[in-house]
């Protein structure tokens, strides 16, 4: 590794121990429906997205809820017991994860292609101020 990539990424890792943030990776739902969870809570208070995500009806709501449980335990540990209350959803990134390729029979011989589709979600925390 060059010297200005391993400055980038000490920066980079600098920047991250100041930031709380949780990731799920190939979880097995397709993006898009990920996605609208996942805007119903961008901005919101922690404790109000929470609440949001409890009585939402999506299955994608459940793993966000736990995804955004696990990034306030990292906020725990890292402040020591701090206000969570302050806390806001700075940023939540759906990005596509990889794609099972299925087959399904079809009339007279031919196959069509499924893909089951997964995701990776990242949320970021950050204060009100």
């Amino acid at each position: 590794m060059g010297k200005r990539k391993r400055l980038k990424a000490d920066e980079r890792k600098e920047a991250n121990k100041s930031q709380y943030f949780a990731q799920l990776r190939n979880c097995p739902t397709s993006p898009r429906k990920m996605r609208l969870v996942a805007d119903m809570v961008r901005g919101m208070e922690v404790d109000k997205a929470l609440s949001t995500l409890k009585l939402s009806s999506k299955e994608a709501s459940g793993r966000i809820e736990k995804l955004l449980l696990s990034a306030l335990s990292n906020f725990e540990q890292k402040n020591s017991g701090g206000d969570a209350s302050k806390l806001v959803v700075k940023n939540i990134q759906v990005d596509g994860g990889r794609a099972l390729k299925r087959l399904q029979t079809a009339p007279q011989g031919r196959a069509h292609r499924i893909r089951k589709r997964s995701n990776h979600v990242t949320l970021v925390l950050d204060s009100k101020n």
